[in-house]
């Protein structure tokens, strides 16, 4: 009997322990997700509601215009298209040069592996800004300013951040298969792209989600290398549309609206694989 009542106690407390939980994580996620709700109802009230007192959240009347005349105005449609280029073509080659190199660091023994791999990761001790007039210079003799050269190739060359998560990603992987696969008559790279690459899904899509919002809000690279109005990304793009239609808070709203939207809905499919990708990055190293 005392038994019975002991496991009802500790069932008891296991339940309200959860729920508070849970309720902490719903009132943390309200919290962060409130920003972006109210982002979009501002951008589809009409100016003269934007201030109103007291504020409403749903917008009446609820109107279109601000994405109208932001398209309408403005050259929204050719900065999207810019920055989806750019990213598409900077997802391929991190994801390309990054899983290539970290397959090599991470299963493959050659002379001075590990020297090669501090020597790596050291660079990521580096701050950009030591590195950004040897770059422009190097572009600049290569005539690839005003172009989107500058902003994708770089990553067709790896990125440390993410060979070291791609490595640790491998070094979960049981080397049985390999073994399976050279008895089996397969090269190094039949084994890299048939048998390791289709389990690398959870990490690769880590990487993607990752280079996806950093070459989506990136600023400072368009800034410098970027000098037409019509090679402009989204980002920069924005800013430019600031300058110009600052105090239309609604055309505002829609704008950011806009940019953002791809990255939430990109993590919103994705948030499986990412969550997986991060969790086994860091369960052996």
């Amino acid at each position: 009997m005392h038994k019975h009542r002991q496991n009802r106690w500790n069932s008891g407390i296991h339940i309200i322990k959860k729920t508070t939980l849970h309720l902490a994580l719903l009132a943390g996620a309200l919290i962060f997700a409130f920003p972006f709700v109210w982002l979009i109802s501002t951008s589809l009230k009409p100016d003269s509601k934007i201030f109103e007192m007291p504020p409403r959240l749903i917008p009446k009347p609820l109107v279109l215009d601000n994405y109208i005349n932001m398209f309408r105005y403005f050259p929204f449609g050719r900065f999207f298209l810019n920055s989806l280029i750019i990213t598409t073509l900077t997802i391929a080659g991190v994801l390309v040069s990054c899983s290539l190199v970290a397959y090599s660091f991470a299963r493959l023994r050659w002379p001075g592996r590990d020297f090669c791999f501090l020597l790596l990761l050291s660079t990521m001790m580096l701050p950009p800004q030591v590195t950004m007039i040897p770059l422009y210079i190097t572009f600049r003799k290569l005539r690839w300013i005003d172009t989107f050269y500058p902003l994708w190739v770089p990553a067709w060359f790896g990125s440390p951040f993410y060979i070291f998560l791609l490595r640790q990603f491998f070094l979960t992987l049981p080397r049985d298969l390999e073994d399976a696969a050279k008895i089996d008559g397969c090269s190094y790279a039949r084994t890299f792209f048939s048998v390791l690459l289709p389990l690398m899904k959870p990490a690769l899509t880590t990487v993607a989600i990752f280079t996806f919002r950093g070459a989506w809000n990136d600023f400072m690279g368009p800034l410098i290398y970027i000098n037409s109005t019509e090679k402009l990304p989204l980002a920069l793009g924005l800013r430019l549309f600031q300058t110009q239609h600052g105090g239309e808070w609604g055309m505002m709203m829609a704008a950011a609206t806009i940019m953002i939207l791809p990255i939430a809905i990109l993590f919103i499919f994705l948030q499986q694989y990412f969550v997986r990708g991060i969790v086994l990055t860091g369960l052996k190293g």
